[in-house]
């Protein structure tokens, strides 16, 4: 810089000058690779809580089928006995309903009750679970 006439030489040292630079790195995802912040997120998340698929909830209610906490609280632990067996997709049977279930990711995949399961086929499936 020309400190008699206050030029700068090049835009570098303007800015260096009169502007802070700010970092959009939070201290603690400085240096860590976008796979290492996404588990960390995964890992926030209660990943033991069971899910239901857009097309689960939209079943759910074309059915009118509404799950008592009594038989969420049963279909959940269906899911953790489907799990600790190592099933991976499973059939989960609370009361007169009946659920598709993917385990390892804990989601609902879809639902029915009696009247459209007497007749169903369950396909892909490699387990059941009668609550």
């Amino acid at each position: 810089m020309n400190k008699i006439s206050n030029q700068f030489v090049s835009i570098e040292q303007a800015a260096d000058r009169y502007f802070v630079r700010k970092t959009t790195e939070s201290p603690q995802s400085q240096g860590l690779s976008f796979e290492e912040i996404l588990k960390r997120k995964q890992d926030v998340t209660d990943s033991s809580k069971l899910r239901f698929s857009k097309h689960a909830s939209m079943r759910l209610a074309d059915r009118n089928i509404s799950l008592s906490a009594e038989q969420s609280e049963r279909l959940a632990n269906g899911v953790v006995k489907a799990d600790e067996k190592g099933i991976r997709e499973s059939l989960v049977i609370v009361d007169s309903l009946a659920f598709i279930v993917n385990i390892p990711n804990k989601t609902v995949v879809t639902a029915m009750d009696q009247v459209e399961s007497d007749d169903a086929v369950f396909t892909n499936i490699d387990g059941a679970v009668i609550m």
